[in-house]
């Protein structure tokens, strides 16, 4: 993702309500979810997930929220292959974007690189 798609998501729009808002700040944290679990396709550790986004928005001068972890963790589990549809909203298993390594011990994130690219491809494509 660019740093003006980045920035697209923040500018505030003509008309918007919250639920607008809202979407546009989960698609923000898919992709960053995305551009920090793709290089490592072994998966890193929660807090390690959490440490790279926070400091990639310090350096963008964003804005951090006070509940920006259970947000970041609220996405991974809606979008998780391993969580129950209960905690991904109802969401099925074939739109799974992230999993859980089975092989890693501990809280260990990880990317299913193909459809994540694919759904933020069609997040840019529903944005324009």
């Amino acid at each position: 993702m660019s740093y003006d798609d980045r920035v697209a998501l923040f500018e505030p729009e003509q008309g918007t309500d919250l639920a607008t808002r809202k979407l546009r700040s989960d698609h923000l944290i898919v992709s960053e979810l995305t551009r920090v679990l793709a290089p490592h396709p072994g998966g890193l550790r929660r807090w390690s997930v959490m440490r790279a986004i926070r400091k990639d928005r310090e350096r963008a001068g964003q804005d951090i929220p006070q509940n920006f972890e259970a947000e970041v963790e609220r996405m991974f589990r809606r979008f998780c292959a391993d969580a129950d549809a209960a905690k991904r909203g109802g969401g099925a298993a074939k739109d799974a974007l992230f999993f859980r390594p089975a092989e890693k011990a501990g809280e260990v994130w990880a990317i299913l690189e193909d459809r994540a690219h694919s759904w933020l491809d069609s997040a840019r494509a529903e944005m324009i």
